[in-house]
Formats: structure tokens, sequence, C-alpha cells
């Protein structure tokens, strides 16, 4: 360090916008109190975790300040000459939380930490200015960090979404290309079917009997154990009557609950000679009705990812507060969140009010703090490689009260107050839904005029959202 030069005088500093106004006297002592410093090209000016040392004011040369996420650089800015960066008065920052590096040699003023007492006793404007710059820049900062975190979290979500997906997606389209082989197989059964000569009477009796199996709703649990019992006595049934691929048609038939007594029912209606076509023409239905069921309940489950969808997004709806049920929320941010809970290996449990009243609310706001506590809930007990996820409704007087509570080991006491703080967090740049705690309290507090608090102790961590249902 070397004392200022000359070069730097009262009419130099007060060409920079944010000293503009500054009186004369002031900026003499900043000139007095500052020491300059040059640093060749290539350089670090400080590194993240190094001590904040002053204000630093560029005289020449151009520095990048930017943070490393997962092996990527995130550009925060450039600096060029007289812009204004490091610490500033009443800033709590004690380590740096950036690089900068140096792409031109550069000369700074600084301005050291020491004589920010000083500073704020004898120069009000002067002080006045640097808040300004600090409040600009932590605007600056937090909306590029929320961003920058916020797309992270939105590729998370995708990927996870993308994976749910896939499955029924996936299945749909094996189905279909099973059906369309199976239904090629068709033409050689109905030559035996259509040769079968029977009475009226009989055809009804096997329509209305099969109906009636189809229909069934109460089909009973088997362990393996009894499954294989059931399916060697319909096999020995159907080899004891000469029906073909007795196997294939003895498996088909225990999936919808046929029994032997419904067998023999069939047999009684159907002469010998026909009971292996007719049987396997149903064994075709069946295998034909299963592979269609497959493909709806895919269907069904795409059609609800994407409600979810566009329940957490809120798409096609204004962007203002309404009356909304809570549970829908939360079940569309579970079903987005889904891949990342059956990864982690979280057991949900979900303690609804049915009856808890809606609540006047920003969807799209509540949807992401409900997003922000169930992710913080899952990363903690991911150290327990598995875990209970609870969430609990209830009404308290005129409150709707939300709990999200996991077992993992809890927060330490050290840092529970702390976890409101702006930028405060214990996890690694890149992880988590770049909504820290204190944009929850904002959402839930300043939009909602409700609150949001934490209890903790290891095996329990509840935080418990309340919301107004007047609004």
């Amino acid at each position: 360090m070397e004392t200022i030069t000359q070069a730097i005088t009262t009419d130099w500093l007060h060409s920079i916008e944010a000293l503009a106004e500054v009186p004369v006297d002031q900026l003499q002592w900043l000139i007095d109190n500052c020491q300059c410093r040059t640093v060749p090209e290539g350089e670090y000016l400080f590194r993240i975790g190094d001590p904040i040392m002053g204000a630093y004011i560029v005289v020449t040369g151009r520095i990048k300040l930017f943070y490393l996420q997962k092996q990527e650089i995130i550009e925060v800015s450039l600096f060029g000459p007289k812009d204004i960066s490091g610490a500033l008065p009443f800033s709590r920052a004690i380590k740096v939380n950036v690089n900068a590096k140096v792409l031109q040699e550069a000369t700074f003023m600084i301005l050291p930490v020491e004589k920010f007492r000083e500073l704020v006793a004898r120069n009000y404007e002067l002080t006045g200015a640097f808040v300004h710059i600090m409040t600009n820049r932590v605007r600056s900062f937090t909306s590029l960090q929320q961003q920058s975190e916020k797309m992270m979290a939105l590729g998370k979500l995708s990927a996870g979404l993308a994976h749910e997906l896939n499955n029924p997606a996936a299945a749909i389209v094996r189905g279909s290309e099973s059906l369309v082989q199976h239904l090629q197989l068709e033409p050689e059964l109905f030559k035996d079917v259509i040769n079968v000569r029977m009475e009226a009477k009989d055809v009804d009796f096997l329509t209305g009997k099969l109906f009636e199996i189809l229909q069934r709703k109460e089909k009973p649990r088997l362990t393996l154990v009894q499954r294989t019992g059931l399916e060697d006595e319909l096999r020995d049934w159907l080899d004891e009557n000469k029906v073909e691929n007795s196997d294939e048609v003895a498996e088909n038939f225990l999936e919808y609950a046929f029994t032997c007594d419904d067998m023999e029912a069939f047999h009684a209606h159907i002469p010998d000679e026909y009971l292996s076509p007719v049987l396997n023409w149903i064994n075709t239905n069946l295998v034909t009705e299963r592979m269609v069921q497959d493909i709806q309940e895919a269907s069904k489950r795409i059609f609800h990812l994407i409600q979810s969808v566009k329940n957490f997004t809120h798409m096609d709806q204004g962007k203002g507060k309404e009356r909304i049920d809570i549970h829908t929320g939360i079940d569309s941010t579970l079903t987005m969140m889904q891949y990342k809970l059956r990864k982690a290996n979280i057991e949900v449990v979900q303690e609804f009010d049915p009856k808890l009243p809606g609540v006047m609310a920003l969807v799209g706001e509540l949807n992401q703090v409900w997003t922000n506590l169930i992710d913080n809930a899952v990363d903690a007990m991911e150290i327990n490689g598995r875990g209970r996820l609870t969430i609990r409704t209830q009404l308290d007087h005129t409150y709707a009260r939300v709990s999200i509570i996991d077992n993992g080991p809890g927060i330490p006491e050290e840092i529970r107050s702390s976890i409101f703080d702006p930028f405060f967090t214990t996890k690694d740049i890149g992880k988590g839904t770049g909504l820290g705690l204190d944009v929850v309290q904002r959402i839930v507090a300043g939009q909602h005029h409700g609150t949001v608090k934490c209890t903790s102790v290891p095996g329990h961590t509840e935080f418990i959202v309340c919301l107004p249902v007047a609004g």
C-alpha cells in the first residue's frame, strides 16, 4: 500500500455520479484517509472467504466479479473506472462472497473498514452516498442470485418432471405396440370361434357371467404362495378339460379373480368341443382389456402431471389474490417434487383438515413457499438416507395453519436465529430452490399478512405457516 497520489482530486471524485452531491470537504476527507493499490492483470483483488478490507473505488483498469456454480463461472458484474465496490458502511458482511479478478491492470482507492466509524460520525452526505450504493448493489445482487438459482431449481423440477412423464409415456408406447401385435393375432382365433355352435341362452349366460366377474370390486390381495396355489388349481382344471394355452389362460384369469367355480359355471353352458376356443377367446379379450387399462392409467398419469404443472405455476389464471384451497397447491407441489422425494426415500404423511376454509392468496407465490420448505426438509433428511415428511393443516382461530415437519437432524441452535436473514444459507452454491427463508417470510408476511415460525430439535424440525382466512 502507498499514500494516495495527487492525481486523485475532489473534482475527479465529483465526476462519479454517486458522489456528485457530496460536499468538497468530505471528499477531501475521503482522499486523505484512502490508500492506493495497483494490481496486475490476471491477479485477484480478493477471493471468496477473504476478510473484507474496505471500500474500493476503481481509478483505472477493469475487474470481473464472479463465483463458481458446479464448476461454471457465474459472472456477477464488471467494474471499471469510477465504480465503487467492496465493503460499505452498515454492511454486516465480514467475509467476501465473490471473487474479483483483474482483467486489465487496475489501480484502486481503498478506504479501510477501520475508518468507517469516523466516516459515519463526520461525513453525513458521504455516508449516505455509500449507503445508497450498497442498497442498489444488494438489490442487484439479490436479483441476480435469485434468478440464477431459480433457473437451477427450475432445471431440477423439470428433470424430475421429465422423469415422471417418461414412465407413463413409455408405458403408452409399449402398450400400444403390444396391442397392435396382439390384435394381429385375433384373426386366427376368430376362425375357431366362428365355428362354435351354442344356444342363445348359453351365450347370454356366458356374457353375463363374464361381465359379473370383470365388475367384481373386491379382488383378494394374495401372497405369493396363495397366488401360486390358485394359479396351479386353474391350470390343473384347464389341463383336465383339454384347454389349450393353459399356462397363459390360468395366469390371465387369475388377474381378474376367476375361480374354479367360475370355470365350472362356464363349462355347464359350453359344449366340451368348444370349451378351449371359447375360453381362449375370453382370454384374448381379457388381455386386450388389460392393455387398454394400462394405456388409460398411463394417460391419466400424464394428464394428472400436466394439471399439477398448471396448478403449480397458476397458468391460465389472473395474478391477483383469490380464495383457494391450500391443499391443492400443496398436492401440486408434492407431485412436482415426486421424483426428488422418491429418490431421497422420503415417506410423505398428509394430515389435512378437510374442513379447512379457503384463504385469499397469490397462488404462484404460495406454491413457491411450499416448494422451498419441502425442498429444505428433504435436503435435511438426505443425510439419513431416508425420512418422513409430515404436512399437517388445521384451523387455528382465524388462521389456516400449515405445519411442514421433518425428522432430520434438526437446525443447530447457534444458527437458528439466523435462518430468516437475507443471504443466509447452509447449502452449497447451486443447491436449493433459490428462495431463501427470508423470501419465504416476505411472501407470507408481506404479501399475505401471515407468519412463519420454526421450532427444531434433533429428529423434529417444524416450520409453521399461518395465513389469515379472511385475507
